[in-house]
């Protein structure tokens, strides 16, 4: 006998199907959070940021910057915007299979037809996964517990896969609750009474899963980057040396890797005669290479404090080259992260005595923000071509370009020479007469810097300053100047270095995008009797 329907009917079909794929989007969403937090599996809604942001361009990079207020606003609202579509899909899907199974019910007369909705169902939601396979391919070796780009590929998969079947049953089993034997609730006496009950116990479903998606995703959030990302090491109070917790952090990720070792390996391959794998065991047991090196991030501004300084220690990466047999006809290293970042340099630059595979840090394993367990050091580039949580590098034959050189950024990646004031706290007035001693960093690559020269009369003459610090010719030097102001008011202090070939800063001024930004810091002094 047929279900009766009652002109209440549509509605509660599309109640039932809202309800229905409200739960299973809800327990593909959970799936996908306890995948990311235990098997450090990124699910489709962080993967499409990956995909997406390397292809914006700088202009629209900055202007969606710009539009959000930062990096990490944009990155939540990816995030976060793409969990919610994911979201409404579900639901979509939910009412979808709802008015199916009503429609085919209602023809035939039998529950049996219904079962056809499904496989209906089974098959959107399959295309879907397999249109996000597709999609998703550059991106889906990403894993941040540091599995291979080769397994990380495919447990990535299996986990999209299997959350996508756990959605489509959830879904199915529902409605066939809620439904009972026939495709939609009846409208009469007793039978809607047991129907109340069982939508409660589906919506108590729902809830329960919304409350363990919940928990899964605060526990997500307190590991995320949000509150570091872009932190920067300025102002009064500099160290030679910047502590391990204080060293600027620059991330792409919403949540960065915490990779195992123990799944964790470097592979050299591409055009090499022996492809060579390492463990962490394996580069602790080489001989050690100890190198201050200090980093600056391609963004960092003209005065900026997205710039520090730290002793690293490490093996030669020219060392794991020669093991591995570079071929003839190697145009660029291609270094790829757990996290799916990667980026490049020449050969040449690889083969450099100064460029390693660091594993330490002022002395400590390297903290987990800054690359563990092994990270590129390449002194004398921006930070970006430091690649940090480094499972691959591949010698290639062609000029590939990493995930911000697809934005556009470059082709020039070698820092400038840089110098900035530091101290003391200009927001508070100095007194005319007095000794004030001015201080600053200064930093030129893998250059050095000879020379640094403060002026106080808005650049007509120059004075040269004393260099405090001066550890390494790959890192900054700390300069003071002793300083007496003679006269009252608004005083302009500008500040420039030389660098070890005896190349003086360049004074234009150049925006951080595309190739890193140029000029003097300049500051202005505010005196008084």
């Amino acid at each position: 006998m047929a279900p009766r329907h009652g002109p209440g009917s549509a509605g509660k079909t599309i109640a039932v199907g809202a309800l229905s794929g409200t739960v299973g989007a809800l327990a593909l969403t959970m799936v996908q959070a306890l995948a990311r937090l235990v098997l450090g599996v990124s699910p489709p809604t962080e993967l499409i940021g990956d995909r997406v942001a390397p292809l914006l361009g700088i202009e629209r990079f900055f202007s969606l910057l710009e539009l959000f207020g930062g990096y990490d606003q944009l990155k939540a609202f990816g995030v976060g915007s793409a969990t919610l579509g994911q979201l409404g899909v579900g639901l979509f899907l939910g009412v979808g299979l709802a008015w199916l199974r009503r429609r085919a019910v209602v023809q035939s007369g039998s529950d049996e037809a219904g079962r056809r909705p499904l496989l209906i169902l089974a098959t959107v939601v399959g295309g879907l996964w397999l249109v996000s396979v597709i999609a998703l391919w550059p991106v889906l070796g990403t894993n941040y517990r540091g599995l291979a780009p080769g397994s990380a590929r495919l447990l990535t998969m299996v986990t999209m896969f299997i959350s996508s079947a756990l959605f489509t049953l959830v879904v199915w089993l529902c409605q066939r609750l809620v439904a009972g034997p026939g495709a939609l609730p009846a409208d009469e006496g007793g039978i809607g009474s047991s129907v109340s009950r069982r939508t409660l116990v589906v919506g108590g479903a729902g809830a329960g899963l919304a409350l363990a998606t919940g928990g899964l995703g605060t526990a997500l959030f307190r590991r995320s980057t949000f509150g570091y990302d872009g932190m920067q090491y300025s102002g009064p109070g500099i160290q030679a040396i910047t502590p391990n917790d204080r060293f600027y952090v620059v991330t792409k990720n919403v949540i960065d890797p915490r990779v195992q070792a123990s799944q964790w390996q470097l592979r050299i391959a591409g055009l090499v005669e022996r492809s060579r794998s390492y463990t962490l065991d394996d580069l602790r047991s080489m001989p050690p290479i100890v190198q201050e090196t200090t980093l600056s991030c391609i963004s960092n501004p003209v005065g900026g404090g997205l710039q520090s300084n730290a002793v690293w220690t490490g093996v030669s990466l020219a060392d794991l080259m020669r093991e591995a047999g570079p071929k003839e006809g190697v145009v660029e290293v291609l270094v790829t992260a757990v996290d799916g970042y990667s980026d490049t340099f020449s050969l040449a630059k690889a083969m450099e005595a100064t460029t390693l595979v660091a594993y330490e840090m002022n002395g400590e394993t390297l903290p987990q923000r800054h690359g563990y367990p092994a990270r590129i050091l390449v002194p004398g580039l921006f930070g970006e071509k430091n690649v940090k949580w480094v499972t691959r590098i591949d010698l290639v034959d062609r000029n590939a370009k990493g995930f911000y050189e697809q934005q556009g950024w470059g082709p020039e990646f070698v820092v400038p020479t840089r110098s900035r004031f530091t101290e003391p706290d200009l927001a508070q007035p100095l007194r005319v007469g007095s000794t004030v001693a001015l201080r600053g960093t200064a930093f030129a690559g893998d250059r050095g810097v000879a020379r640094v020269e403060v002026s106080v009369d808005d650049g007509r003459t120059w004075n040269d300053a004393e260099l405090e610090y001066a550890g390494s010719p790959l890192a900054w030097v700390l300069w003071r100047y002793d300083w007496r102001p003679q006269r009252t008011g608004e005083l302009p202090l500008l500040v420039r270095a030389t660098d070890g070939t005896g190349t003086l800063q360049l004074a234009e001024a150049r925006d951080v995008a595309p190739q890193g930004a140029t000029g003097l810091h300049r500051v202005t002094a505010q005196v008084r009797n």
